[in-house]
């Protein structure tokens, strides 16, 4: 029933959508208009038109042959994002896991981000994923874009389906984010105001940029520093399984507080009879993380002070250099056009975290009687490099036909250290301990590298391309062949041990681009993808109780994931600048990399059974598991395949058609679907949301020099399984709100509102032991937690010169 629900919501949306592109203007005889608002094309952008926007800005229809969509400053700048994640919320098919008021890995099309390739100016760039050195499917140098301020963007672009001229780490897609560069801007401008916070805290935003000619080229120039803030507040309900009464509770306030500072440049010169292009951005992180805790174990939400059971603080100190500096250099040579590009970036995070607990007595005694203190500390140093060197060169094969074939090389490293200082307990806490009772020890000290926590990561790539292009008419295609050649090597300096493994695949692509009309048009696409696998799914050190008290051991000689992807849409120009589409996507995920038991039980179960024996002579395995629930090693492999399917739709236009050509609306829905069969039985790919929307306006006050906004977002829910533990994730809907008034053709100041409707993140967490208990529903324990976040308000000024 709820399938037909949603088939017939997306029915309606679709309908509505394609009824409104039908209804308005669609030029058809003369093609697409210019607006006379905006520069065209071939022009460097004033600074002045950055500041002051005339017109509302649409999606923009790029003539790429494979799926793109594209979206400038002009659509992504009047709220205010702080972030490119933040942008990126109001483009179609992109959900997050990030708590409230974050947007850190992007999901495209629901799917983890290890599945979606994130490019800065089209380059790969390093990350830290979703999981540093501990367990799960992260660890996977999926990009943070939370990491990188909107302000340095020029657009973004979400490329559907993949090319033979782009790295194949894209099985939903990916994600390229455009800087501005050094002819992006004439002239300059600063940026300047506060963001104001739900616990009254004002941080600062403060920004430049400027372009111009230098030196016979062009210079573009720009930095930003934005304070950032997240208070947020948590309540968890746990049970012993579904429709048990209370066991415990806990209330917990979370705040998260930093500066990002950030640094862009671009040279662009012509030399030597080709075009010589510099670029580089720096972004420099300080960020605290503050959760502090309270327990309390009662049947009933009171607050009695008696039912106080623990009282936790956990601080995380956080310090993150990302850099990226690049060349290239064009040039015209038999009887084409030949590329040259060197790059290097870097990632490294420095991570101090402790905690300190307070566990109270249960007899009814005051404070400090028979309290207990403990605590612990770790440190996390990651450092991401990656170098790139790749030769290009594109010509005419023949009449209409042209040819693209190149060389790429890559080489990425990651150092990872882990340590865990030496665990402090005072039991029971001496009398006269002041209250809070922490800080009862500090500094930590003998710290100690966990095992697993000493590695080194190389991947080192050399991936050759050919593809061809070419117009008949109407249509433009691109057909291609990519050859990956894959060398991972791991050395475990705990264990030690040093593994590699080596790989190649062929990537086929194919895209066709279809003008039916000069304002309708039909993209097919067809490509092979691969996901690699994560660094701990690699990792051969045995990790100890890494699913609840079962332990992992990663597995080298792993193959990557490889899906056959397909693409097929249909778009419509409308009036001068908007757009609508509808786009149906299909991947087979082969070779899938899940956890498995591998049926052996772990060291410390069997150490368990021999104390078991001694006391019980003759006893045998079996005895022991009718007492004690078996713990398991797990590793992963291949296995299985899975398919991921989806209707995507988007719509971006003014409403002339019915007498408001001052008003823009924007609206996509993605309805988003997967099948993968585990040891479990049948679920979707881990926590892919069942659809996300986003619906808003623009007016434009033309007399007045204001406009104002509106809008609202909406994810569907996720669900994740793994062994051990299942997540039900739900978000409650986002609305944003800007007012905007120029002053001449220099100056704009705009107020922004976020999280107008308080964001809620609900989670419910089904525990187990183990996976035996999993199947057969035996609880550990049972959890649903809520997440809640208030408003945050802007008020931002621009000044060109």
């Amino acid at each position: 029933m709820a399938m037909k629900l949603k088939a017939s919501h997306l029915a309606s949306v679709a309908g509505a959508a394609i009824t409104l592109a039908a209804l308005q203007p669609a030029y058809a005889q003369s093609g697409p208009e210019p607006d006379p608002q905006r520069p065209a094309a071939n022009e460097i952008t004033r600074a002045e038109d950055t500041v002051v926007i005339n017109g509302i800005g649409y999606r923009d229809r790029t003539n790429d042959t494979a799926p793109v969509l594209s979206y400038g400053t002009d659509y992504i700048q009047p709220f205010e994002p702080l972030t490119v994640g933040d942008a990126l919320k109001r483009v179609p098919s992109v959900t997050f896991l990030s708590d409230v008021l974050e947007s850190d890995g992007v999901r495209l099309r629901g799917l983890d981000p290890a599945y979606t390739q994130i490019l800065i100016n089209g380059e790969r760039v390093p990350g830290a994923g979703s999981d540093s050195g501990a367990f799960g499917n992260g660890a996977d140098g999926s990009f943070f874009v939370d990491r990188i301020p909107a302000e340095l963007i020029e657009r973004i672009e979400i490329v559907r389906s993949s090319s033979a001229n782009r790295s194949g780490d894209a099985v939903a897609g990916a994600v390229n984010i455009v800087m501005r560069d050094a002819f992006s801007l004439d002239g300059g401008y600063v940026r300047a105001g506060a963001a104001m916070f739900d616990d009254g805290r004002v941080r600062e935003i403060l920004g430049g940029v400027w372009g111009g000619e230098v030196g016979g080229g062009r210079l573009l120039l720009g930095a930003n520093a934005q304070g950032r803030r997240n208070p947020k507040e948590k309540f968890s309900l746990r049970y012993d399984e579904p429709g048990a009464d209370l066991d415990n509770y806990e209330i917990q306030t979370d705040t998260r507080n930093g500066t990002d500072y950030s640094f862009n440049g671009s040279y662009q010169i012509d030399l030597g009879g080709g075009e010589l292009d510099l670029s580089a951005f720096f972004v420099h992180t300080e960020r605290t993380q503050d959760e502090n805790s309270t327990e309390y174990s009662s049947d009933t939400v009171d607050y009695d002070p008696d039912t106080l059971v623990v009282l936790n603080n956990n601080d995380v100190d956080i310090t993150q250099d990302s850099y990226s500096l690049n060349g290239g250099y064009k040039f015209d040579s038999f009887g084409g056009e030949t590329r040259v590009k060197l790059g290097y970036s870097s990632f490294k995070d420095d991570t101090f975290e402790f905690e300190e607990e307070v566990v109270f007595d249960e007899d009814d005694v005051p404070f400090p009687d028979g309290d207990i203190f403990e605590a612990a500390a770790t440190t996390l140093d990651v450092e991401d490099t990656e170098f790139m060197a790749k030769i290009e060169h594109t010509r005419e094969l023949f009449d209409g036909v042209d040819i693209d074939f190149g060389l790429q090389f890559e080489q990425k490293k990651r150092d990872t250290l882990l340590t865990e200082s030496e665990a402090i307990e005072i039991d029971p806490l001496p009398e006269g301990t002041s209250w809070p009772p922490f800080n009862q020890t500090r500094p930590f000290v003998n710290f100690e590298v966990i095992d697993g926590g000493d590695n080194t990561i190389k991947q080192d790539r050399i991936d050759p391309y050919v593809m061809l292009s070419g117009t008949a008419g109407a249509i433009s295609w691109e057909a291609g062949l990519r050859w990956e050649n894959t060398e991972v090597s791991i050395e475990e300096r705990t264990g030690p041990q040093t593994d590699s493994n080596d790989y190649s695949v062929v990537l086929p692509s194919a895209h066709i681009k279809w003008d039916l009309t000069d304002s309708d048009r039909v993209n097919v696409s067809a490509a092979q993808t691969i996901r690699r696998p994560s660094f701990t799914f690699i990792n051969p050190v045995l990790l100890e109780e890494a699913l609840g008290d079962n332990d992992f051991q990663g597995d080298t000689t792993l193959d990557p994931e490889m899906a056959t992807g397909f693409d097929i849409g249909y778009e419509r120009q409308i009036g001068r600048t908007g757009i609508a589409g509808i786009n149906f996507f299909f991947r087979d995920v082969k070779d899938l990399l899940e956890v498995y038991n591998t049926g052996n039980l772990t060291d410390a179960y069997l150490d368990d059974f021999d104390d078991f024996v001694a006391d019980n002579p003759g006893a045998t395995i079996d005895d022991f598991m009718d007492e004690e629930a078996p713990l398991y090693l797990y590793s992963a492999r291949n296995t299985g395949d899975g398919q991921v399917w989806g209707i995507e739709l988007d719509y971006s236009a003014s409403l002339d058609f019915i007498g408001l050509p001052d008003t823009g609306l924007f609206a996509n829905y993605s309805w988003l679907d997967s099948k993968i069969d585990d040891e479990f039985g049948e679920r979707r790919f881990n926590s892919q949301s069942d659809y996300v929307y986003n619906v808003g306006f623009i007016h434009d006050f033309v007399d007045l020099d204001a406009s104002f906004g509106v809008t609202y977002r909406k994810q569907g829910d996720a669900l994740s399984r793994v062994v051990t533990e299942e997540v039900t994730t739900a978000y409650g809907g986002v609305l944003e709100v800007f007012v905007e008034k120029s002053f001449g053709d220099n100056f704009t100041v705009r107020f922004t509102g976020s999280n107008l409707t308080d964001g809620e993140k609900a989670e419910v967490f089904d525990k187990f032991d183990n996976a035996l208990d999993q199947v057969a529903r035996n609880y550990d324990e049972y959890e649903i937690e809520t997440e809640n976040a208030g408003p945050v308000f802007q008020l931002v000024g621009r000044y060109s010169f």
